[in-house]
């Protein structure tokens, strides 16, 4: 389970490409949070650091550096970022929610286990820090998953059409939320533009999932298991527009 930001934040004054090396620090980025998020790192041995490179407006742009050995099908961190203001409206009461993520592995090892991906919690109340008793579902949107790596729970759908692309849906508990992962069928998307509420009406429509449930947080960026690897995300965006 994720540590809570509320609960390890350590936030350092903003400069331009700024780097965190702190286990759970985070670097304030305009509307969003840059966030190291370390939380699986005792499960094996490495390294990681995140670089904040600009930020303007709604749109960021970072990098993370990890080295990883050891429990290859231990997740080691969750390096993101969180955005300020994406959050706290029911999902039926969004009208959009448009975003954009454009990235690239400058480098990386052969073999490499990680995600890249969005990680998107709903809870019954407006407010409620990720991964914690506030937390009523966890959904994850898997723009790559290099390795044999695999979601929490099991596969439910494949091959399900959403925002033009491909996806396998898995599904499973994990603590006290549900987890529904959309998992990539194409490989991996490196310019992602989309509407999230596709996503959102889905869940709603088919897997029972109550329009009522509010948009906590939207979290963007990488799990690494094993292996090392340099991902820049060159841009990204992230927005909720209520009806």
């Amino acid at each position: 389970m994720r540590l809570t930001i509320a609960s390890v934040l350590s936030i350092a004054a903003f400069s331009s490409a700024q780097t965190i090396t702190g286990q759970f620090s985070c670097l304030p980025a305009g509307q969003y949070q840059l966030c190291q998020n370390l939380w699986g790192a005792s499960s094996g041995t490495g390294s990681q650091s995140s670089t904040l490179v600009s930020n303007s407006g709604n749109a960021v742009s970072w990098s993370t550096t990890w080295n990883w050995a050891n429990n290859p099908n231990n997740v080691k961190s969750y390096a993101n970022v969180i955005s300020n203001t994406a959050k706290g409206v029911q999902l039926g009461n969004i009208a959009s929610a448009p975003t954009s993520w454009s990235w690239v592995y400058n480098s990386q090892s052969s073999g490499i286990r990680a995600d890249v991906s969005y990680d998107i919690w709903f809870g019954n109340a407006q407010s409620g820090s990720p991964a914690t008793i506030a937390s009523s579902y966890e959904i994850m949107i898997w723009l790559s998953g290099l390795g044999g790596i695999q979601p929490v729970g099991s596969p439910i759908l494949t091959n399900i059409t959403i925002a033009g692309h491909q996806w396998d849906l898995w599904s499973g508990p994990n603590s006290n939320w549900h987890v529904y992962s959309f998992k990539t069928g194409q490989g991996d998307i490196t310019n992602f533009n989309a509407d999230l509420v596709e996503f959102f009406d889905f869940l709603i429509s088919n897997e029972g999932v109550s329009s009522t449930q509010f948009v906590q947080a939207i979290q963007t960026g990488t799990e690494p298991f094993t292996g090392n690897a340099v991902l820049t995300t060159e841009s990204y965006s992230v927005a909720i527009n209520p009806k």
